[in-house]
């Protein structure tokens, strides 16, 4: 039943965020990495985008009218979208203060580097099928959560490429510039996900 695997793929990756945002969160704050932190809060992000968008399908599964299942896909669809631009804001910001000089260079961080080259299968994987899921239900919501999983895989390679030069040739400058390079793609998700909960309600 696709309404059930919607609900699993929320589930596992409720499960997954919540340690890769522990991990990477504790050992950005250790490593003074923006990259890592700004991935941890991704994750985080990413948490709460996938409890609402299971808490749709939960909806859903309980036989609520169809009229009410749209009013909550596009409640979902903004939330989702919603937490992706805080996201995008909160990286511009650290690492454009960073890159100013206004905070300590990153040291090197070995379980920031571990946690970021286990989340790219993880989440590649996830949001390939919540991509199909999403096609298959016509779910606004579980789009914009797959681009979730799309933007945290990306910001993961990039956040283990800033980490690896760090720690290879010292090049502070790489972990900031590494956030900076997933904004763009993380913002036009979000528009694309606020814009979709309004869409739904016209």
């Amino acid at each position: 039943m696709l309404v059930r695997r919607g609900l699993l793929l929320s589930g596992a990756t409720v499960a997954w965020d919540l340690f890769e945002g522990t991990v990477a969160t504790l050992a950005g704050l250790a490593a003074a990495s923006v990259a890592l932190v700004g991935f941890g809060v991704d994750s985080f992000a990413e948490v709460l985008s996938a409890l609402v968008v299971g808490a749709r399908f939960a909806y859903e599964m309980g036989r609520a009218g169809e009229a009410r299942v749209e009013r909550f896909e596009a409640v979902a669809s903004r939330v989702a979208g919603g937490l992706l631009l805080v996201v995008a804001a909160y990286v511009t910001v650290d690492a454009l203060r960073r890159l100013l000089g206004h905070g300590p260079e990153p040291a090197a961080s070995v379980p920031g580097m571990a946690v970021t080259a286990a989340a790219l299968p993880v989440m590649g994987a996830l949001a390939w099928a919540k991509l199909r899921t999403s096609r298959a239900l016509g779910s606004r919501a579980l789009r914009a959560d797959a681009f979730e999983s799309i933007s945290c895989a990306w910001l993961a390679a990039a956040t283990l490429a800033g980490l690896a030069l760090n720690a290879a040739f010292g090049w502070w400058w790489a972990d900031p510039a590494a956030g900076l390079a997933l904004v763009p793609l993380i913002a036009r998700e979000g528009l694309e996900g606020l814009r979709g909960g309004e869409d739904d309600e016209d």
